[in-house]
């Protein structure tokens, strides 16, 4: 969005309990609000989706009429937002699919699509589920704000100045459903090294396991921007996998963040998974897989594998992602 130059944006924010607050100017005519709170609804509640629309729907032409938009360019990006179009006027509409919505009826991103001008997806997987409903639809991969996590600067962060050793290290949410026994057995059989986790953290069962670990520290939710100061201090990186995850052939901005470090990675990935940068990934399939590929990597001698990592990731810079997304967007009158 900051890429899109002479555009007025306004940018929603999921319902929180600062909706009240004033919408913050990240940049000259882009401005972020929270939507308000409102009950969820299920498919079959008609009318309390009716009530959720039309509030949603009143707090957004309110916020319209504050800075003085007239049928924008709609940009949704969740299936649940198909209620809005008739409350909001508009003079197009794009989908933005980063990921697969199975907690939602297919109905509702069925509608979407085919009200969209034009689609965006995440990967091929998702271009081929939504293929059926529109023949506008482009592969937009996700990507990485390739300066922020190349910068020369980055510092080690205060809570890991006294490790002396090696750091494999974690970073975003760690979901109710993601699988933790990879790096749970990993930190048992490595204990003369350090496992960090840096990001939001939900109930996830497996948790009081590995907090148990004395070898492992939680650093719960950072900046973003802080994000780059951790990597740099991590010797390897580790993804892992939720359960409820389905399409493997999404990359998450996690993996380009890795990438743009230039640090070993090590992903879990599904049997029959394509693997993504086979080149520059160790990819486990099984957790004992996991903990000798974390091994091998604390031994990847130095040279070209960093910067093909690197090289991966400046194809994937967000400023390369903005120029095909305003290409297509020209193409169809939408900017």
């Amino acid at each position: 969005m900051t890429r899109l130059k002479d555009a007025k944006i306004l940018f929603l924010e999921p319902p929180s309990r600062d909706w009240r607050k004033p919408g913050r100017k990240v940049r000259p005519g882009l401005t972020v609000y929270a939507l308000p709170p409102v009950p969820e609804a299920e498919e079959d509640h008609r009318f309390r989706r009716m009530y959720r629309a039309r509030k949603l729907g009143h707090y957004i032409l309110k916020l319209m009429d504050r800075h003085r938009f007239r049928e924008p360019l709609l940009w949704c990006t969740s299936p649940d937002q198909v209620d809005l179009l008739s409350a909001i006027p508009h003079q197009g509409l794009v989908y933005d699919c980063h990921q697969d919505w199975l907690d939602f009826p297919l109905e509702w991103e069925s509608d979407l699509v085919l009200e969209a001008d034009v689609v965006f997806a995440a990967s091929d997987g998702l271009v081929d589920h939504l293929s059926p409903c529109s023949d506008n639809i482009a592969l937009i991969p996700n990507g990485v704000s390739f300066p922020m996590f190349t910068r020369p600067d980055a510092e080690c962060p205060p809570s890991l100045r006294r490790i002396s050793g090696p750091v494999l290290g974690f970073t975003g949410t760690l979901w109710h459903d993601l699988d933790l026994s990879p790096v749970i057995q990993a930190a048992r059989a490595m204990p003369r090294y350090t496992f960090v986790f840096v990001g939001r953290q939900e109930y996830n069962p497996m948790l009081p396991a590995l907090e148990r670990l004395p070898n492992v520290i939680i650093e719960g939710p950072q900046l973003q921007v802080d994000i780059p100061d951790y990597l740099a201090r991590f010797d390897v990186c580790l993804h892992l996998l939720r359960k409820t995850e389905f399409r493997g052939d999404i990359v998450p901005n996690r993996i380009y963040e890795y990438l743009a470090s230039g640090k070993p990675i090590v992903a879990m990935v599904y049997p029959d998974q394509i693997e993504h940068f086979p080149d520059v990934i160790y990819a486990a399939r099984s957790p004992g897989e996991f903990v000798r590929l974390c091994m091998r990597a604390l031994e990847e001698p130095e040279g070209w594998l960093a910067q093909r990592r690197q090289d991966h990731a400046a194809a994937a810079a967000w400023s390369c992602r903005a120029d095909d997304v305003i290409q297509i967007l020209s193409a169809n009158g939408l900017y």
